[in-house]
């Protein structure tokens, strides 16, 4: 992502990052503390990308938090909304001023035979 931001152009990476970057994006921090997706280092990791000038749009559009990607398939996550946001849309500082939209196509998920992960989408403004 280094390289992408030298360019200096716009330019989005979408994606699963495997992070969830705060407690306001889990159904249950303490539920998934232990896990390696909210571990220090992981947030730090993806903090940094911020840091770096990247726009995380569903977050800057959702300050609250409450917007999840991905359900699990054990113990009826997705029937519970038990989910958290593990997939990411960052925008480079070129791009991010154009941010019209960013969300999650939730009823995807449940699908038969969906993805334990929703699809996200950003709407930039031409």
């Amino acid at each position: 992502m280094a390289e992408i931001a030298a360019e200096e152009v716009p330019a989005a990476v979408l994606g699963d990052f495997n992070v969830i970057p705060e407690d306001k994006d889990v159904w249950s921090p303490p539920a998934m503390a232990g896990d390696a997706l909210m571990q220090p280092e992981s947030r730090d990791a993806y903090a940094r990308l911020l840091g770096d000038g990247w726009t995380d749009a569903i977050d800057t559009l959702n300050p609250r938090g409450g917007v999840w990607t991905f359900w699990d398939y054990q113990a009826g996550a997705w029937q519970r909304d038990h989910g958290f946001r593990i997939d990411h849309a960052l925008l480079s500082p070129e791009l991010a001023d154009r941010l019209a939209a960013a969300g999650v196509d939730k009823p995807y998920r449940g699908r038969e035979k969906a993805s334990d992960h929703a699809p996200i989408w950003v709407e930039l403004r031409a």
